[in-house]
């Protein structure tokens, strides 16, 4: 088992929040971009009812999307010492290092 570094577990407590946050933030905007026009438009009961839920059940799965879209590409970052993921020989373009 390979020991992290304390910069290593700051930098993913870091990079946990932010994914949080911005995942929170993803899915009030969704919830309010679906709800809105409840708010704005006089709809009956059941039309204001159907769009604040369809807002809750749409901005759930879109802070769950965020949250593992973040920290799937905070995983895939090179580390510390600029290790490099492996990158597959690719015929017909220019190496990164060139």
């Amino acid at each position: 088992m390979q020991h992290r570094t304390q910069a290593q577990r700051d930098a993913a407590t870091i990079e946990t929040g932010y994914a949080l946050v911005s995942g929170a933030f993803v899915a009030v905007a969704t919830f309010i971009g679906v709800s809105l026009p409840a708010l704005l438009l006089e709809l009956p009961d059941t039309g204001e009812r159907l769009l604040f839920l369809s807002g809750a059940v749409l901005g759930a799965p879109a802070f769950v999307v965020r949250v593992v879209h973040v920290l799937l590409r905070f995983q895939q970052r090179p580390g510390p010492r600029g290790e490099q993921p492996v990158q597959s020989s690719q015929p017909g373009r220019t190496s990164p290092d060139s």
